[in-house]
């Protein structure tokens, strides 16, 4: 989906490193302008410097945009005035040379600068029209009315420009209740979107027919288990350590929200102003790591859902967002501290405060789905 949440654009390269390499590129055209200066204002100002001043919007044109072009190009001249007034050249045939070759020179370079970033513009907005059709296929939208509930959800994508990632979520309601999912792949990239959707596949199936809720989860382990057996689906890193936490939590008829927990963090209750985290009685490990399971069949744990509560199920991504000190986002003071409002406002609200803890910089995927329960008046 689209994230609402950006991170601050990124230039070409891979890691810091090609960000480091990419920065040094961008300042090669004026350091050779300040290397004209310092040839022409210095005793070796009898080399011939031309062929260096028209070369900087070409070179500009490589890494810069068009206004980084323009820019580029009027330091050139404005270097090119300046030398030829300090060496009392002008009226020399070289002078009106090199202010013909930079004008020439820089004309092209800012028409193909204009050029290249139309064309990356319109890659981009049909890359960014592309990952908006996956999303509404992986992770659809919540509807805002579910029987006896209101609910509402949000994903935001750590990398600049993506609209899906690792986190899912989904809402449904069956004739067993309105059963809800979250959950986080291990990793990043395609494989953990492959992984998001093995998981939410196998659960929009086995909703609708199987009674309990531990099944459902099975039906989703078993789906993971599936896809990493089939030979060159999953890479060799995500075969050995790939799993999923996942939550699902089911809101019947009664007060209550029942929850079968794989390894996620705890949902939490809002109630009269106060937030409770619903802990695990018995925890569990992450789907894809059956192995690590012993004792009795895990079983679906009940917790009071009383109507005027409201429920937020959340990834990690946004617990453990870091500010500049490092210190994690304090979800349940953000809970506490929202207005009364509909769920997509309070959405937004706990969004806005994200942006502000993180200054931007949003290190992991995060998904929110909150879901209110209503009255039985209401319900009806």
């Amino acid at each position: 989906m689209r994230s609402p949440f950006r991170s601050p654009p990124s230039r070409p390269g891979t890691g810091g490193h090609g960000r480091a390499l990419f920065a040094v590129a961008q300042c090669v055209p004026f350091a050779i302008a300040l290397l004209v200066v310092g040839i022409e204002f210095s005793p070796a100002h009898f080399l011939y410097t031309g062929p260096l001043l028209t070369a900087t919007p070409a070179l500009a044109a490589v890494t810069m945009g068009p206004k980084g072009t323009m820019s580029a190009a009027c330091v050139a001249l404005a270097v090119s005035v300046a030398t030829a007034t300090y060496n009392q050249a002008w009226g020399s045939q070289q002078v009106y040379t090199n202010f013909l070759a930079i004008f020439l020179v820089s004309a092209a370079s800012i028409a193909t600068s204009s050029a290249m970033h139309t064309r990356r513009r319109s890659e981009l907005d049909q890359v960014r029209r592309i990952a908006a059709a996956a999303q509404e296929v992986l992770v659809r939208p919540v509807p805002a009315r579910l029987g006896p509930v209101r609910a509402a959800g949000i994903y935001l994508a750590a990398e600049t420009g993506a609209q899906i990632g690792g986190d899912l979520y989904e809402a449904v309601q069956t004739r067993y209740g309105v059963r809800m999912i979250v959950g986080d792949v291990r990793g990043k990239g395609l494989p953990a979107v492959r992984g998001a959707a093995v998981v939410l596949g196998a659960f929009r199936e086995a909703v609708h027919y199987e009674d309990d809720l531990v099944e459902v989860m099975n039906h989703c382990a078993a789906a993971l288990q599936r896809e990493k057996a089939v030979p060159g689906a999953v890479n060799a890193e995500a075969l050995a350590e790939g799993f999923v936490t996942a939550l699902i939590a089911q809101v019947p008829d009664m007060a209550v929200v029942q929850l079968v927990n794989r390894g996620h963090p705890p949902p939490l209750v809002l109630r009269q102003g106060r937030v409770r985290a619903l802990m695990p009685a018995s925890p569990l490990p992450p789907l894809g790591l059956e192995d690590l399971i012993a004792g009795p069949p895990a079983k679906a744990e009940s917790y009071p859902f009383t109507p005027g509560d409201r429920l937020l199920l959340h990834t990690d991504g946004v617990i453990e967002a870091r500010d500049r000190d490092n210190g994690f986002f304090g979800l349940p003071e953000a809970m506490e501290a929202a207005p009364a409002c509909p769920p997509t406002e309070f959405l937004e609200y706990l969004h806005q405060g994200l942006v502000r803890h993180t200054r931007g910089h949003l290190a992991d995927d995060a998904a929110l789905l909150v879901v209110d329960r209503l009255d039985d008046e209401t319900a009806r």
